[in-house]
């Protein structure tokens, strides 16, 4: 039976004994649950010597299952936040090798031909996995989704690579249902969103370049194009959000480097600052939930890189520098005591929440659903289909109004409204990470390079802040106490004479960045 249409599939990485519980899960809250079939799935794919199948999106490939074969062509097999929306063509086929004229779809064919051209298709790898398969259902909206739980190999060459993936697949009802389903099947179950299809993976796998663990994910820059709408360009930057987050998510649980939780307050911050520069094309009932999750998140996070950059950048360079016979090493240790008793196990629960995976799986809905249109507001069709230049002139500009009202009276400012101009200030920065692709590079680099020299004085202030609660976050007590206590206090003291310097270095600074001809206008 031939098959040919758009396909919905969310795929999602969990860790094998994990996915293997899910497996056996009976009900599912929400769904009508139906049985559990597994089979074994050998797929072999096919490209161009130049990979021109691959450089089109296009995936190409027979399988086996049972005694059947099934030849399956994919087109757009791009993956955004673990969502995968391809046009599919599927026929029968006698055996592994390709027959291109059983496909019905004229489109499909006529797209294949246009690719492949005169050049010859080879066999490039394949997939040998069990798929144990099971289907919700809902009657009410005629939802029916595939569970599909993938554990097996890819094989190129003489090498192999694990393979491990659950998907789940729309056949029929609203697209948005596979994120529910979504939620209630993995519950507290940490998960990735998957970045590749089985493709992608094959071909990234037979070029040599193996899968990678958990680690600090560092977004790169964005690049927009000047004809995007602004819709278009806010969905964008809603993916990187997502992307960094949820990578970073995974990498706090795997280790404890302190680029982790860093660039998951990255995240985070992006994702808030991008709610507010967007704010007046949105609507701010579906906004608010997320922004308030992620300021959960974002505090927790926050709470871990504080603790960090004391220890590391705040305290433990002043060893050098202390009389030898301050207690530098007990205070640093007290300190690490603390973070991982407190910070990092608070952080590392939330991470593992039912919560927090609620968070992303919205999250991801509200990107590729559309989640900020309000059906009431006639006039909103019209500022989301404005051109993102235009937008982010008006955008840039209002961020540096609300910095230039802080930057007048710099001198007057209390310590509660340093806080809050330094927080003005990088939502700035990011307003100009985000929006900077559409402007000459040459014109953007002066203005960002000032913004974050201004950006790191207030940021030191801020952690000099934090120095000042030192006594309070140590947890030694008795005799040990008190060579600690000693330690602190000339941490607070050495960092506060420095801090006089850097908050006269504040104002010059912000004369640069006052002065820079801003680039958007």
């Amino acid at each position: 039976m031939s098959k040919s249409g758009r396909e919905i599939e969310l795929k999602l990485e969990l860790d094998p004994k994990a996915q293997d519980a899910l497996k056996r899960t009976g009900a599912v809250e929400g769904f009508a649950a139906g049985k559990t079939v597994t089979k074994t799935l050998q797929s072999i794919y096919f490209d161009t010597p130049d990979q021109a199948l691959r450089k089109a999106k296009i995936s190409l490939r027979v399988r086996k299952s049972g005694r059947s074969w099934l030849q399956t062509a994919k087109l757009g097999t791009g993956v955004m936040g673990g969502l995968s929306s391809p046009v599919e063509a599927e026929h029968p086929v006698t055996g592994r090798a390709l027959d291109l004229a059983v496909i019905e779809d004229e489109t499909v064919r006529a797209k294949l031909t246009e690719v492949i051209g005169e050049a010859s298709l080879s066999e490039c790898f394949e997939t040998v996995m069990k798929r144990t398969v099971r289907h919700l259902t809902r009657e009410e909206d005629g939802t029916d989704i595939e569970l599909a739980f993938d554990t097996g190999n890819i094989l190129a060459g003489s090498g192999s690579q694990p393979l491990a993936e659950f998907e789940l697949e729309l056949k029929s009802g609203p697209a948005l249902a596979v994120f529910e389903a979504a939620k209630v099947v993995v519950k507290d179950v940490p998960f990735r969103f998957s970045p590749y299809s089985k493709a992608e993976r094959g071909y990234r796998f037979a070029e040599g370049r193996a899968e990678q663990g958990p680690a600090p994910f560092f977004t790169g820059p964005l690049d927009l194009s000047p004809g995007l709408t602004t819709e278009q360009a806010f969905r964008d930057v809603l993916r990187s959000c997502l992307t960094q987050i949820s990578e970073n998510r995974m990498a706090v649980l795997a280790c404890d480097d302190p680029e982790g939780p860093h660039q998951l307050r990255i995240g985070l911050r992006r994702l808030r600052s991008a709610f507010r520069l967007f704010a007046p094309v949105l609507n701010a009932a579906t906004t608010a939930p997320l922004d308030r999750s992620a300021r959960i998140i974002a505090t927790k996070a926050g709470a871990l890189r504080d603790m960090d950059v004391l220890i590391d950048e705040i305290v433990a360079p002043l060893a050098a520098k202390a009389p030898q016979e301050l207690a530098f090493d007990a205070l640093v240790e007290d300190l690490g005591t603390a973070r991982d008793k407190a910070t990092r196990t608070a952080l590392r629960e939330h991470l593992r929440s039912h919560e927090l995976n609620t968070f992303l799986l919205d999250l991801a809905a509200y990107t590729e659903g559309r989640g900020w249109l309000d059906p009431e507001n006639l006039d909103q069709t019209a500022l989301l289909a404005q051109p993102v230049t235009a937008f982010s002139a008006k955008a840039l500009s209002r961020q540096w109004k609300k910095a230039m009202s802080y930057g007048k009276r710099l001198e007057k400012l209390s310590i509660a409204e340093r806080h809050e101009m330094r927080k003005t200030l990088k939502k700035m920065r990011y307003g100009v990470e985000f929006f900077g692709c559409l402007y000459p590079p040459g014109k953007v680099k002066p203005f960002l390079k000032r913004m974050k020299k201004l950006q790191d004085v207030f940021g030191y202030l801020n952690d000099v802040a934090m120095a000042e609660m030192l006594p309070d976050l140590c947890t030694a007590s008795g005799a040990r106490a008190i060579p600690i206590a000693q330690a602190a206090g000339f941490v607070i003291g050495w960092h506060e004479a420095r801090c006089q310097d850097e908050w006269q270095h504040a104002r010059s600074c912000w004369d640069a960045a006052r002065k820079s001809p801003k680039f958007w206008k």
